[in-house]
């Protein structure tokens, strides 16, 4: 399912979120999801200022744990599995835990707060593009991980429209990590040089044809068949138009004339 909606934090005041109960894991993941601080701000712990960036927030193993009803293991085991899956990142001492949401925009932003990041983000790269060389981008890519890299909306919803066609073909089809496909995705349209519109339609095609819907099953090997896709999408257009053409009945000519 494709798109978002929007949750107030006042539905943490609600008496239906206060009501005792021991937390499950969505209800965890939501409760990290609102506690991160939407803008960049100072936070006072004891005698220290921290700066804190959009996205992150600091608590304690302790503290959660109360909060979830949950002991300090199972709160550490359920950080580790976000962080394992690139949904989070934290840092913890003796005293505080600092927790930092993966991708907070793609959560938090409306759309068009999306587009005006986007758009800053590409008059950015227009500016320092003649500046970056192509080896170092390649290197800086091999070195990152995928989740790190900035991919955009466009590139998640292709993510998620690949999995739901996949998914419309076998229902049983393991739920991939979207945000690595969403930066496949980046690449085929940064470094391919592909159009998302092409995207979108060799991801339609590809779904909808009984050979090339069970060999095209991730972004990377739609990138890597993307050229044989087109040609092979070319070549049955110019079949069925030349199947449509007129054909020329050779008996209604005298070949001797």
């Amino acid at each position: 399912m494709i798109g978002w909606i929007k949750l107030h934090r006042s539905v943490q005041d609600h008496w239906i979120y206060q009501e005792k109960r021991k937390f499950s894991k969505y209800e965890a993941w939501l409760d990290l999801l609102m506690m991160a601080s939407h803008k960049d701000n100072k936070f006072v712990l004891g005698n220290e200022l921290y700066d804190l960036k959009r996205g992150e927030f600091i608590s304690s193993i302790r503290k959660l744990g109360e909060r979830w009803s949950w002991s300090n293991t199972k709160v550490t085991q359920f950080l580790d599995l976000l962080k394992k899956d690139e949904m989070i990142d934290f840092k913890k001492d003796t005293k505080k835990t600092l927790i930092t949401i993966v991708n907070y925009g793609v959560y938090h932003d409306s759309d068009e707060e999306k587009k005006t990041v986007i758009e800053h983000k590409n008059d950015t790269k227009a500016t320092q593009k003649h500046t970056i060389k192509n080896d170092k981008n390649v290197k800086n890519e091999k070195n990152i991980k995928p989740s790190r890299l900035k991919y955009e909306i466009c590139d998640m919803e292709n993510a998620e429209y690949l999995f739901k066609e996949i998914q419309n073909n076998n229902p049983d089809a393991k739920k991939p990590n979207l945000e690595k496909w969403a930066n496949e995705f980046r690449l085929i349209r940064e470094r391919d040089k592909r159009t998302d519109q092409q995207i979108k339609y060799l991801i339609n095609w590809s779904q909808q044809d009984s050979f090339w819907k069970t060999n095209i099953l991730s972004p990377a090997s739609l990138r890597k068949q993307f050229d044989r896709l087109v040609t092979k999408i070319k070549s049955d257009k110019e079949q069925k138009r030349a199947n449509k053409a007129p054909q020329l009945n050779v008996e209604e000519f005298d070949l001797d004339d």
